[in-house]
């Protein structure tokens, strides 16, 4: 199981990078109107969902193949739901944000416990989805916040969600070459 998992390490790359992009043009274009705000980020949730389920269907078969995959279709709902109905109000649109925040956070700190004796990096998995609580939290507790907040609480958020999946990638990166180095050496000492 643990080479599907540190295999995966360019599809969280992906997601880590729509993240930080995400992020970045949230927190460079702050006056964003709430329509544009709605398809930016469901278009986000959308690719950060499929990204998810690419991650997932590269495991295989598992219980966190799942748990990818069950975030993935939650973030890709999600995603669609604020871009095919871009005429709801902010406090839906907010909690809805705030609803899939929460929960994708705490399948990432499910997912980043039982991951802690198979990978390295764990912890970055379990900040990213502290991270999201921590936005779901605040988005749920101030529902009626100004565009300007909300868009900058998302930019925040994307940004170090985003962060945090890059460093996850770039350690499981590091691991995979460790991993075929290793095969590498046991195919060459099984032929010898």
């Amino acid at each position: 199981m643990e080479v599907f998992i540190v295999r995966s390490w360019k599809m969280l790359a992906l997601r880590g990078l729509a993240g930080v992009l995400f992020g970045i043009i949230a927190l460079l274009w702050p006056s964003i109107t709430l329509v544009a705000l709605v398809l930016l980020f469901g278009g986000y949730a959308m690719v950060d969902g499929l990204l998810a389920v690419a991650a997932a269907t590269r495991l295989q078969a598992g219980e966190h193949a799942g748990m990818f995959a069950i975030e993935g279709l939650l973030g890709f709902g999600a995603g669609l739901a604020t871009v095919l109905w871009t005429g709801m109000t902010a406090v839906v649109l907010i909690t809805l944000i705030a609803l899939w925040a929460v929960v994708t956070g705490m399948l990432e700190l499910v997912l980043a416990v039982r991951l802690r004796r198979e990978i390295p990096g764990e912890l970055m998995l379990g900040f990213s989805g502290g991270v999201s609580i921590l936005l779901g939290v605040l988005m749920l507790t101030r529902p009626v916040a100004s565009a300007f907040v909300i868009v900058v609480l998302l930019g925040s958020y994307a940004l170090c969600f985003g962060a945090a999946l890059l460093l996850l990638a770039f350690r499981l990166r590091r691991r995979t070459s460790s991993f075929e180095g290793s095969h590498h050496l046991r195919s060459s000492h099984g032929t010898a």
